[in-house]
């Protein structure tokens, strides 16, 4: 599992949780293909509008023929430490619900649906001890091209997975950034009743 023993809160956060943070050193070493769909089964579970599981999950990993394509939709920032790492999985959302006997509609929480799939994968990753980062930069339209998403599919963020390595290892100009970030307070973000006035006189 990843640590990050400096975070803490004043509430009752579970330990998983603030524990799982976004590093950027990996150590290139493979994944069993069987360990990566347990992770992304854990991202099966989540919850969805209608029970619709909007999400979807394309991955590659290292030393597999689809490996370096993956890796080469990612901007150079990303790829230039994604390349160690052990497995890149794309998550994309259907954007429309129903179907069959049912005409389909906007699904509006698609991506809403998806990202809280990712979150489960990371912490089940998190848990038995793999490093996870989740990333937006990457080509998305050569990407979905790629991946032959269909239209009514959006492509929402890759999820980079590996084993964490040492800082190190990374460009000097990283090496600094290489620590689990902090966030803002509860105080900031979590309001009771209604949206609080900002910029009002008194």
């Amino acid at each position: 599992m990843t640590k990050a023993p400096e975070r803490q809160s004043d509430t009752s956060v579970e330990r998983l949780i603030l524990d799982r943070w976004s590093p950027r050193a990996f150590t290139p070493a493979p994944i069993a293909e069987a360990e990566l769909l347990a992770f992304l089964d854990a991202g099966r579970w989540a919850p969805s509008a209608y029970n619709s599981q909007p999400w979807r999950f394309i991955y590659a990993r290292r030393d597999t023929p689809e490996w370096e394509r993956f890796l080469s939709w990612l901007i150079p920032f990303n790829h230039g430490w994604a390349q160690h790492a052990s497995a890149l999985v794309y998550i994309a959302s259907h954007t429309v619900m129903g179907g069959g006997q049912a005409e389909p509609v906007p699904a509006p929480t698609h991506a809403f649906d998806a990202g809280a799939a990712s979150v489960l994968i990371q912490l089940q990753a998190s848990k038995a001890g793999w490093a996870t980062h989740p990333v937006s930069g990457f080509d998305h339209e050569v990407a979905r091209s790629g991946l032959e998403l269909p239209d009514d599919y959006a492509l929402n963020a890759a999820l980079v997975i590996g084993r964490q390595g040492d800082a190190q290892a990374l460009p000097e100009s990283l090496r600094g950034r290489e620590a689990p970030s902090g966030r803002k307070p509860l105080g900031e973000i979590a309001f009771a009743g209604r949206f609080p006035v900002t910029g009002a006189d008194g």
